[in-house]
């Protein structure tokens, strides 16, 4: 059967065009070169290899898992975060005026909160650490930057206060020459591409 079928997609390669559609639904493409060979090519996801994990303690490989758990958690609130940084912006050049302009926050702002406030809520204090580091990470400012930016000096203080009282600092950046933010990026880079 499986000779049957290699036959039958040889055979029906110059009638289908350039690419098959596989049974997964991946797409595979090929080209017919002037020797008359086929050769097909796919594209592959990035497969990121890295030096095993040594734990020195307990404690460390705790972290680790904690890590991962976290990044899984928040990495798509803070692409969303960025995503919507972008669009915000975008359309903030459409208002001319700064009344305009405050009133489309206050709606955006709402839609926001309807949206993300109840799963923002249910995070521990650890995912919402993370989660201001890669807001950092994603956006290129720290959450307080954000705030101050289009909620003024006063909301962002008001706001780095709230999380002082639960031992996070909006004003965090994400550094990938500190330890742990070394971890976390490599722990990015292999949620992303499917590997944990």
């Amino acid at each position: 059967m499986k000779k049957n079928f290699i036959t039958l997609v040889f055979v029906l390669i110059p009638i289908l065009g350039s690419a098959i559609t596989l049974k997964n639904g991946a797409l595979l493409k090929y080209t017919i070169s002037d020797s008359g060979d086929t050769i097909f090519s796919a594209q592959l996801p990035t497969c990121y290899i890295y030096p095993k994990m040594v734990f020195k303690n307990k404690r460390q490989e705790r972290f680790y898992w904690r890590t991962v758990r976290d990044v899984k958690k928040t990495l798509p609130y803070a692409k969303i975060a960025a995503k919507s940084l972008a669009e915000l912006e975008d359309e903030l050049t459409n208002y001319s005026s700064d009344v305009s302009r405050s009133k489309f926050m206050k709606e955006y702002q709402k839609k926001l909160f309807e949206n993300y406030e109840a799963d923002l809520r249910k995070m521990t204090v650890s995912q919402g650490i993370m989660l201001v580091k890669l807001i950092d990470r994603e956006c290129e400012k720290s959450s307080y930057e954000i705030i101050k930016l289009y909620r003024g000096g006063i909301s962002a203080t008001f706001w780095q206060g709230i999380a002082k009282m639960f031992g996070n600092d909006l004003k965090m950046e994400f550094d990938v020459t500190r330890e742990n933010d070394a971890i976390i990026e490599r722990v990015i880079n292999l949620v992303e591409a499917g590997q944990l």
